[in-house]
């Protein structure tokens, strides 16, 4: 079980590790691919502005070109049409006289503007819905004022394209006095003397052709030709979006959508584009989902003061790049996953190799001092398996010695013990032999010199019977120790043997015990 937990606890600790890794990755390549993909749409957005500001440059620069050429040409009509009405007053001149020099000319109209009480009207036009016309009728009253100062000789508005002693032209603008919208471009001139307005107009289709042509509409078209992911472009006027009121004033003409389209609306631009008038420093871009569409939309404000919109598709620009982390991230997985595997087979070789030698040292532990691991390893585990055999061969070695000196020992001391056994018998027999004749032969000499020592002390003729008496007694005890000391010596002996015949029956048992030890190794 602890061998299967070891294997488990190493490949649970390198799965968890591994995901570890893959999910910091995965987490660090998508932040970095999302600031790149931020970058990489902030980069093209801004060029594509950028690229339809150049082109509303040019554009501006020659419009402003044509149009300053119609504003001489205006002039030019207006001083022909002074010609022709010679010092005329205006309630001389017929309509129909003006409808002449209108064709005449080949313009789009000519109206006569009158002073009517306090209030300057057209009172004679090429066009019948002109007559009556006034400034202050339609809430223009920066129209009236225009007028009146050619009256009175002032100064002439500072939104004139062109301006000369006692004339000026206007931008394009929305006709005040027709139904339908339709732009023109108009002059004013009054020639000294004359009690009207002179006001010659065409309607501005060359501009407008000329704009449709090469500016900045044709621009939008081409970059959206050349780049799919593009949505939508337009060009804003941030004023109007402020002030809607503005889009319905004649002069100067303000529309929300100078150029390009609008269709992705949202609350947000209102304020955005109120902020980029305001100079704010704010982030002029965001993402939006629009009917599942996912559009990227950014406003930058142009020199002229209008914003710059492009829309583009966000999930089209990010979908390659999100494609390719897929793939770095899918190229990874298998990485990991490889190296996982290669790690896997080899911790379970490793792992073989080290079950393999605990089994061999779990048979030595059992007493198999055969038990030997064999495999083909020039690492520290064939090392390792090398000095685990040469310790069983050197211990199958010493219990093989050991075992043999154990049976000549329980050999010897079998052998020993049935002498000791036989000597302390015979031992015991001799013994007991010579300490029964010692005693019969101490008993026979103690009681012939107790005979002698009775017959000395009968015989008077023995003088010193005292000396030999003693003498005698002397014997007696000679000879008494000498009994004893046989008897002592004989007991020793035996004593001896019988303690030696323990000895050796005892060393016969330990023999025997270390042979049957002995015996539970497998040699």
């Amino acid at each position: 079980m602890k061998s299967n937990s070891l294997r488990i606890q190493f490949l649970t600790r390198l799965v968890i590790v591994l995901l570890v890794i893959i999910m910091i990755s995965s987490l660090v390549q998508l932040y970095f691919i999302k600031s790149q993909i931020t970058e990489n749409v902030n980069n093209k957005a801004s060029v594509i502005s950028q690229s339809i500001e150049l082109g509303m440059d040019e554009t501006n620069l020659a419009s402003q070109s044509i149009e300053h050429q119609i504003d001489l040409r205006l002039g030019n009509y207006g001083n022909l049409i002074a010609e022709k009405l010679n010092n005329q007053s205006s309630s001389e001149i017929s309509n129909q006289e003006l409808i002449n020099i209108k064709k005449e000319l080949g313009i789009s109209g000519i109206t006569l503007f009158a002073k009517k009480g306090n209030d300057i009207v057209g009172v004679k036009s090429t066009e019948h819905s002109e007559i009556g016309f006034s400034f202050k009728k339609i809430g223009y009253n920066d129209g009236f004022k225009a007028l009146d100062s050619l009256y009175k000789n002032k100064r002439l508005p500072s939104e004139a394209t062109y301006s000369a002693k006692n004339m000026f032209a206007l931008p394009i603008s929305q006709s005040g006095s027709q139904s339908n919208p339709r732009y023109y471009k108009y002059a004013y001139l009054i020639k000294p003397g004359r009690d009207y307005i002179i006001n010659p107009y065409i309607e501005a289709n060359e501009i407008y052709h000329f704009t449709k042509e090469v500016g900045p509409e044709t621009w939008i078209d081409k970059i959206k030709e050349k780049n799919t992911f593009i949505k939508e472009i337009g060009v804003l006027n941030p004023s109007v979006f402020e002030n809607p009121k503005l889009e319905t004033k004649l002069f100067p003409p303000i529309k929300k959508v100078v150029y390009g389209e609008y269709s992705y609306k949202d609350k947000r631009d209102k304020q955005l584009l109120a902020e980029i008038i305001k100079n704010k420093p704010i982030d002029k871009h965001y993402i939006n989902s629009y009917d599942g569409d996912k559009v990227y939309k950014l406003f930058l404000p142009a020199k002229d003061g209008n914003v710059v919109y492009v829309a583009l598709d966000y999930k089209m620009l990010s979908g390659p790049l999100y494609r390719h982390s897929i793939i770095l991230i899918v190229t990874g997985l298998v990485s990991l996953m490889a190296l996982f595997l290669l790690t896997a087979r080899f911790f379970n070789v490793v792992y073989g190799r080290i079950s393999a030698i605990k089994i061999q040292i779990g048979q030595l532990e059992k007493g198999d001092l055969t038990a030997k691991s064999t495999f083909n390893d020039k690492s520290e585990l064939g090392d390792l398996s090398e000095s685990v055999n040469e310790m069983a061969s050197y211990f199958n070695k010493t219990v093989s010695a050991t075992r043999e000196q154990a049976a000549k020992t329980q050999q010897l001391s079998l052998l020993l013990e049935a002498e000791a056994s036989q000597s302390v018998t015979k031992m015991y027999e001799i013994s007991t032999e010579a300490t029964l004749k010692s005693r019969d032969q101490h008993g026979e000499i103690v009681e012939f010199l107790n005979k002698l020592i009775e017959f000395i002390q009968t015989q008077p003729q023995y003088s010193d019977a005292t000396a030999i008496i003693k003498q005698i007694e002397e014997m007696k005890k000679v000879a008494n120790d000498r009994t004893s000391a046989t008897t002592d010596f004989t007991i020793t002996l035996s004593d001896l043997l019988q303690s030696l015949y323990l000895q050796s029956s005892e060393l016969s048992n330990i023999a025997n015990i270390m042979l049957e030890s002995m015996r539970k190794f497998k040699l």
